[in-house]
């Protein structure tokens, strides 16, 4: 963890790397009478304002789970409009992520999208590239069990077999470059992780809430920042060990 500098209200303990499963955009929508689609296109505006937010904050790190590998069996012109709006947001955030010092890289099995979606995909990673803030994840196409189970095999298809372990096998997961989830939020009421980040969540805090994606708007991340801020985190320690650990620091 961190401490907040920008904030010059309170000085905050923010987490590392925030995950967040974004659900309820299709509900959103529903109780409003429009099509699934609007929901999702308000939604991205979420994103902006958290994107946003973090990189204030001073998070190092944001995973957001976009597109499941699960959420092919969809209805067909919900994944159209979902890839679409996938290829939009990459034209019209691009430079705006780069220009805020925000790294884009995407997680996941991409060889799925179209060659045009996967060109694009890389054209902004590229452009993003060595961003001095925060370092956005868009997981897209990706699974828990596939993120293990493609670490596994390139682990297991090395020419110089290396010791089967945690810290080798960490060297192959989707998101080797950045720490594991400090906190994981999923909106939308749901309380369950969903194949998401099966891996990296092992002492992850978890955060649900019953506010649609839509509706998660910057109090809504503050809420669950204070409730992180609560917690004590023992990594198979006793809470009095973690005391004595932070009088010694």
């Amino acid at each position: 963890m961190i401490n907040n500098k920008n904030d010059n209200s309170e000085n905050k303990i923010v987490p590392r790397h925030i995950a967040i499963v974004m659900d309820g955009n299709g509900r959103w929508a529903k109780a409003k009478r429009r099509p699934r689609l609007f929901g999702h296109h308000k939604g991205l505006e979420t994103v902006r304002e958290i994107v946003k937010t973090c990189n204030f904050l001073g998070v190092e790190c944001l995973t957001l789970f976009a597109f499941s590998s699960e959420n092919w069996r969809r209805p067909e012109e919900e994944v159209k409009g979902l890839m679409s709006l996938f290829m939009s947001a990459l034209k019209k955030e691009a430079r705006s992520l780069a220009k805020n010092g925000i790294t884009l890289q995407l997680i996941g099995d991409r060889s799925a999208f179209s060659e045009k979606l996967q060109g694009k995909i890389s054209q902004v990673e590229e452009l993003t590239t060595g961003g001095k803030g925060l370092r956005l994840l868009i997981a897209a196409n990706y699974g828990g069990r596939w993120d293990i189970l493609q670490a596994a095999k390139k682990m297991a298809s090395q020419p110089v077999k290396a010791e089967m372990n945690e810290v080798t096998m960490n060297k192959f997961i989707a998101t080797h470059n950045v720490p594991d989830p400090d906190l994981f939020i999923r909106t939308g009421g749901e309380r369950r992780i969903s194949n998401f980040l099966l891996w990296q969540l092992a002492y992850t805090e978890l955060y649900f809430t019953d506010v649609l994606w839509p509706d998660f708007n910057k109090d809504e991340l503050m809420l669950a920042l204070n409730d992180f801020s609560q917690r004590q985190r023992r990594f198979g320690k006793t809470g009095d060990q973690i005391q004595e650990d932070k009088n010694d620091a």
